[in-house]
Formats: C-alpha cells, structure tokens, sequence
C-alpha cells in the first residue's frame, strides 16, 4: 500500500475531473471480472475496488465467503496507486464509479466535501457498530462534519529494514538494534550506525579513516524519493521523536507547522548524513527505489511501512530483517495509518454496498486477512493475530506492532484539504534539501508560508 499522495494529475481529486489527463493513459490491468474500474453494477452485486496487488487475493477470499452467506455478488477491481486514483475521477465524472472503494485519508476530505461519498453513520448506528474494537483512534480520522466516510480496515507504522549479513558483518549485535537512540545533535547510536554500516569500494567504512564518500559501495541509509509533505517512510520518524507535530490539530488542522524548529533540526541532521555519504544520494535512489536498493546491497537499512513486511520477508536476494525505529528525544515516534473502505453516493446499491462495508470491517473478514498476513486488520484482536501468522512463517514483527500499544508513540496522518497541492509544493522543496541545494532552516519556513496560503485559500 504506497502511502505517498501522487502528484501526477494531483489536481483531478480536487476538482473531481480530469481535464489534465486522457483516457488513453488509464489502463485495465489488475481487473478481477468485467466491470472495470467503471464499477457499473447489476441487479445482483457490487462493486468493489483497492490499489494493492498483494491484498487482492485474501480480500477475493472474503468476497467468496461474503456471497455464500449473503448472494451478493462482488466484483474486484485492483490497479497500481497511481492509475487507481486517476480513474476513479474519470468514474466519478461520467458516472460510472464503483460502489465501494478503498480509501485513504489524503484524499478522503476533498472526496466528502464534493459530496462524492456517502454518510456512513446512520448505516453504523442503525448496525450498532463498535467503533471502539479498532487499534488506536484510527475510528475518529474518518469523522468531517459531523458525518462519517469510512471504518478502519487496516493500520500501518514504520520501522527499519536491514540486511542481516551487512549487520553482521559489520561486527553488529542484531538484539542491540533493538534500543537504538537518535538525536539531532550527534545522531545518537543510530548516527553511528548508519556511518559503520556504509562501506565505500575500498572496504573503509564510514566512520573510518580514509573513507572515500565519492565511492561507496552499500550506503548505511538508503534514500525513499518523495513523500511530499508528511515523509512517512524517509523523515517523518526523526521529526516526530524530536518533538514536531505537523498540524495546529489533527485532523482538519488549519496551519501546518513546517517551520517548528524541531523538524529544521531534523531535516538539517538528515541532510548533513546525506552529504557524508552515509545515505543514498537522491540521484541513486530516484532510479533505483527501495526493493532494488536492498537487493543490488546498495544499502543496509532503510526505514519502511508494514504494508511491504512480506516483499522483504520472502525476498530472495537477501535476509532482511525488522528493527524498532529509534528513539528521539521525544522517545520513539511513528506515523500510524490506516485505509478504510467509503461507499460512493452514486452508488445505487448502497444497503449491500454497506453490507461489504460492515463485513470487510468485522472478524469475519478480518481473520482471514490475519491469516494471510498482507496488512495488520484495523480490529486490534486481528491484528495479534497476524502478528502471530507472521512468526508462524518465521518472521519476527514486532517491531511494527509492539509499537502501537504505547498511544504516545502514535501520530496520525496529518489530514486536511487540498493535500495533492501541498504535497506537489512539498516534493520539491524535500528534494531540494536531499541535494543539499537549499538550507532547511531557511527552505521550510517558506514552504510553510506557501502551504498554509494553500489550505486558506479554499
């Protein structure tokens, strides 16, 4: 599940429309029966439609057992994260969306306020729904207005990923990952970390003398292009343990906060280790992205989300294994975000769209995406216990789920209107500060101006 908002089209959601992009860049694959992205749906079934390739197969399981114990049928309809978002606006302009769709946060707002979703809440409190049984305050991210637009599906939080054999090598207790510090002033142990693990083509390592930063062979930090506003994966864990919280409130804050000391400072120390050559440059990693990153061994960490636990778990090229992010002065902070599926106001199937609703969200459904182990369901029981099918398979994951029973270290996804603006306005000044171009005690006081004139301007 790719959390970062694209800034392809980005202004489509907004508008509803797609007047910047055609047709022909939109394609079919992914389609699970005939109705296509178009969701039209018959006299007997619905519609349904998700981005993620791995999850399409447990949730295909689900919508078998859904119609043999309710005769509604259910059409899946998955395409990539970009593509998905593009032809759900051309469905919503011609009519033609799904009755139910995945959603995320980011683009939620500007969905309901368009009036392109429906209100869940009398469907919830008519089936007396438990808003409670779900992990953290996951249940509240999807109240605007009084109305609510979707039910917590599943959850994600960060944590590194790291190469056992590059650990090892470097002559590194694996159990001592488990307690690593942070702080911007000397990088703690995990600053040390990531300079032993860099290795350039002489064998010197990082913190040795005579390392050569023009030829580094396996950088200890390896780079996540983009991320826009939020730096989900890349940043936004050091930011958060150093005391940053993006929004004057969350969600629907009114004033981003991007010129808080606490996120220059950690944004400064971010971009010093990049200059060191202790992390991918942008130029590397822009072409490389993650997977091949860790499997060419052009890296030893990275930070990345839950929804990739079984791309590392069952790669081949290498044995990667989880560590707890580290901890900042704050102590140890992660994004925690989750997907939730919205019923589209066009549909004209909406008592069984909410049916699809209500069981996607319950044990029933909830326990066999467990079982498969693709994502952490919302219901926290569920979550236990997919954490449970992971260590069954011999994969440990508590670095991503131990996390989430102490709410201090939880941070929800900021939330607000016109997120696609911002995060365009966002992806350049971050990648002006992973060239080291800009100064980011200079840079990010005036994106923040540039941004909040943005989310004022509605």
């Amino acid at each position: 599940m790719k959390k970062v908002v694209a800034s392809t089209c980005a202004a489509a959601m907004a508008a509803l429309a797609l007047s910047a992009c055609t047709p022909a860049e939109l394609t079919d694959e992914g389609t699970s029966g005939a109705a296509g992205m178009s969701g039209e749906s018959d006299s007997q079934g619905i519609t349904y439609s998700l981005w993620d390739p791995n999850q399409k197969p447990a949730y295909e399981k689900c919508a078998a057992d859904f119609t043999e114990k309710t005769g509604i049928k259910v059409t899946i309809d998955q395409k990539g994260w970009d593509d998905y978002w593009q032809n759900l606006s051309v469905a919503i302009s011609s009519g033609t969306a799904p009755d139910v769709i995945t959603n995320h946060v980011a683009h939620y707002p500007e969905l309901a306020s368009k009036g392109a979703l429906e209100d869940l809440k009398p469907y919830i409190d008519k089936a007396q729904i438990d808003m409670s049984q779900y992990t953290g305050d996951l249940a509240s991210l999807w109240d605007y207005d009084g109305k609510t637009f979707g039910i917590p599906q599943d959850w994600d939080t960060i944590a590194l990923v790291y190469n056992a054999k590059d650990v090892e090598d470097a002559g590194i207790d694996p159990e001592s990952l488990k307690d690593l510090d942070w702080n911007p002033q000397d990088g703690g142990s995990f600053g040390k970390l990531i300079a032993h693990l860099t290795i350039d083509e002489n064998g010197v390592r990082g913190d040795e003398a005579d390392f050569d930063k023009t030829k580094v062979a396996t950088y200890g930090w390896g780079l996540e292009s983009g991320g826009g506003v939020v730096g989900q994966g890349p940043w936004s864990w050091l930011a958060l343990s150093n005391g940053f919280q993006y929004l004057d409130k969350n969600p629907f804050g009114t004033q981003y906060q991007m010129n808080d000391p606490k996120l220059i400072e950690a944004l400064t120390w971010w971009q010093k280790q990049i200059e060191a050559g202790y992390v991918t440059p942008l130029e590397q990693a822009g072409n490389l992205g993650l997977e091949p990153m860790m499997e060419q061994n052009k890296a030893a960490l990275i930070p990345d989300g839950s929804w990739r636990i079984n791309t590392w778990a069952n790669s081949e090229a290498g044995d990667f294994k989880f560590a707890p992010l580290p901890k900042g002065p704050e102590g140890r902070k992660t994004i925690i975000n989750g997907i939730a599926p919205s019923i589209m106001a066009s549909s004209t199937h909406k008592d069984q769209a909410f049916q699809w609703v209500q069981y996607l969200t319950s044990e029933d459904c909830q326990s066999v995406i467990a079982k498969e182990a693709v994502v952490f369901p919302s219901i926290t029981s569920q979550s236990e216990a997919a954490a449970k099918a992971h260590e069954a398979n011999g994969v440990d994951v508590s670095a991503y789920i131990d996390i989430t029973k102490d709410p201090s270290s939880l941070s929800y996804y900021p939330i607000t209107f016109k997120a696609d603006e911002i995060n365009s306005e966002a992806d350049t000044v971050i990648e002006q500060i992973e060239r080291g171009s800009v100064d980011p005690a200079e840079a990010l006081p005036k994106l923040n101006d540039t941004i909040n004139g943005i989310l004022a301007d509605q």
